[in-house]
């Protein structure tokens, strides 16, 4: 009689372990389970599907940190682009110029208000000017902040009987501020200075 009782007392621990090891085993499981679908949710909201000529493409958020160096630059990019770019019609420079100003702070203004009282713009409409620009390279200096910039380009100014290629290099900072429709990098050009534009080359038409 005792060795059953011994017997069942031994098979009691058994089942007792094999329970708690399988408990411990749906536990893990669980966890793990739980984990993976967390973390699928969290991947499958950073991922967004934009329709771009009926084509569906796939795009990633990411943390602005990780963006700030190509953001920054592409907002540099674009300031100067819209600023710069001017063909003889009134209404585009008018349109170019305010893209360009929500862009940066009174110093753009004023530099726009300079060329416009000593007649710049309305020599490029009197004498069918068409003026574009082309990115050399933008240095984005992240290590103070506001961040500064410094920016290299080619002008290329065509003239009825010349075209003109200048060099341009400018400089400012640029601080942080909500993004809007007018301004989707969410920066704010300030202190923007134009270090040198001179004419490097002359061609004939």
């Amino acid at each position: 009689m005792f060795q059953q009782l011994k017997n069942i007392d031994t098979a009691f621990r058994h089942i007792r372990t094999f329970s708690l090891a399988l408990i411990a085993a749906c536990v893990l499981i669980c966890g793990y389970t739980v984990y993976q679908s967390f973390a699928l949710i969290t991947a499958s909201q950073a991922r967004i599907y934009i329709l771009s000529n009926a084509k569906a493409l796939e795009a990633y958020s990411a943390e602005r940190k990780d963006n700030i160096p190509v953001e920054a630059k592409d907002h540099v990019r674009i300031f100067h682009h819209h600023f710069f770019t001017l063909d003889p019609d009134d209404k585009m420079i008018r349109t170019g110029i305010t893209k360009a100003l929500y862009l940066a702070d009174i110093s753009a203004k004023q530099q726009y208000d300079n060329l416009k009282e000593n007649r710049y713009y309305a020599n490029i409409i009197s004498g069918n000017i068409s003026q574009t620009i082309e990115v050399d390279s933008i240095r984005i200096d992240l290590d103070r902040y506001p961040y500064y910039f410094r920016y290299y380009a080619k002008q290329r100014i065509l003239r009825a009987t010349s075209i003109v290629i200048r060099s341009l290099i400018s400089e400012g900072t640029l601080r942080n501020v909500a993004r809007s429709d007018h301004n989707p990098h969410g920066f704010l050009i300030e202190h923007w200075n134009t270090i040198e534009n001179k004419d490097i080359q002359t061609l004939n038409r």
